[in-house]
């Protein structure tokens, strides 16, 4: 069963919010990792309101962490949604990262992570150094997307690069009307099986009125269950 990893950086819903909308819908994602999410004042309603116009769900409903969260389609099983804290020196420049595990009907659970790095080198690699740590004590395979706002040769990058390989197209995301830098990626565990890369039919002038970075994704076909999924329904923590 194919499993669709997308990841977006929507830069807090300050532009043409339809125009976002129809791009993700073009997507048609089972997971979107956001970053930059809206977090300043009553903004729980901007959120649902995205999450409505995508077809999708604003899983961890009310939960956000360092500008990061994740919407899911229902057709995916949500296992889990947790969000993570990341040590910040002010708080404008708060970080986290969000975790959910899915897993589509039958499949075996999947952990994927939306994170999004700061602009300080340092930070960057220390906060890469917190998430890999969170993720490799989760059990099964792993995907993190998100902007990394470095490229390969960043210390961070690599970081995640010696668990795991990039799986979306290495293509340039930003700044989105002529992008020229490769800032937003998804990242897999060796054990994903990945899929061949399909175009969608988007709109150019909705990539550049929507936000400014592109979004990227990635099919990942899940294996079969060998024993039932057992466990709680979904759990949500901050």
């Amino acid at each position: 069963m194919t499993l669709r990893v997308a990841s977006y950086n929507v830069r807090a819903l300050q532009d043409d919010v339809a125009a976002l909308a129809r791009t993700v819908r073009a997507i048609d994602p089972d997971v979107l990792c956001l970053q930059e999410v809206p977090w300043i004042g009553p903004v729980d309603h901007r959120i649902a309101d995205f999450a409505r116009r995508c077809g999708l769900v604003w899983s961890g409903r009310d939960q956000r962490a360092g500008q990061t969260s994740v919407l899911t389609h229902l057709r995916t099983n949500v296992v889990s949604v947790t969000h993570h804290r990341l040590p910040y020196r002010t708080r404008r420049d708060r970080r986290g990262f969000a975790v959910t595990r899915v897993a589509p009907f039958g499949r075996t659970a999947v952990s994927v992570a939306s994170v999004h790095l700061g602009l300080d080198g340092d930070e960057r690699l220390e906060h890469a150094r917190e998430i890999m740590a969170h993720l490799a004590a989760q059990p099964g395979p792993a995907l993190l997307a998100g902007d990394l706002n470095e490229q390969d040769d960043g210390a961070a990058w690599q970081l995640f690069g010696g668990a795991m390989r990039p799986v979306s197209p290495l293509e340039p995301t930003f700044p989105s009307r002529r992008p020229e830098h490769v800032l937003d990626v998804v990242f897999a565990t060796p054990d994903v099986q990945v899929l061949p890369h399909h175009d969608v039919p988007w709109v150019a002038e909705d990539l550049t009125a929507g936000t400014d970075h592109r979004p990227v994704w990635v099919d990942v076909e899940t294996a079969p269950l060998t024993r039932p999924l057992t466990g709680p329904p979904v759990t949500v923590s901050g």
